[in-house]
């Protein structure tokens, strides 16, 4: 792993790895593929982020979860269900150079708007870009490790992001799952 991995920092591949990952899950999981984003940190350019490429796909047929499930599972990754209790079925593989999570929705899920809204924000407004990386930073610091007061601290700088965005884009959505 590069120094880039371990430090944080943003990494110019990770569009090239997200697009390599899309093609993949894409034929793995075809016909039932709608959709399928880079969302995340690892999407914004110039933003330090986890060395994880992170996926909506918008599936077809939410029926169609457990044969896409399984196929998952066979390529690889590993099936955490749906935590955050808004329908975003969550898959981890453990890729090189940086893993991989993927989440499956259907189309009109509210937690994948809220994602495609946040991320294009912060790709759109640098000042909200910067911000952002500096919340991160220094909640990694304060956090030590733990994950839940690290997701927990960045909750209310993106409640404020999609608040704004949605002001110029449409109605609010939850954030719930990002």
């Amino acid at each position: 792993m590069n120094v880039a991995h371990r430090a944080g920092r943003y990494d110019p591949c990770w569009p090239s790895l997200f697009e390599e990952r899309a093609m993949a899950v894409t034929t793995l999981l075809f016909p039932f593929v709608s959709e399928i984003h880079h969302i995340g940190s690892t999407a914004v350019p110039g933003l330090a982020a986890k060395p994880k490429i992170d996926i909506d796909v918008v599936v077809s047929d939410q029926r169609m979860v457990a044969e896409m499930s399984a196929r998952l599972r066979s390529a690889g990754y590993t099936f955490h269900g749906d935590p955050y209790a808004c329908n975003l079925w969550t898959f981890t593989a453990d890729t090189r150079p940086c893993g991989t999570r993927l989440y499956l929705c259907e189309t009109g899920n509210a937690a994948h708007a809220a994602r495609l809204l946040f991320r294009d924000a912060l790709r759109e407004h640098q000042d909200l870009a910067r911000r952002y990386d500096t919340l991160k930073r220094r909640l990694a610091r304060e956090a030590k490790g733990d994950w839940d007061i690290y997701t927990n601290g960045k909750r209310g700088f993106i409640n404020e992001v999609l608040a704004l965005a949605a002001t110029k884009k449409g109605p609010a959505v939850a954030s719930g799952a990002l």
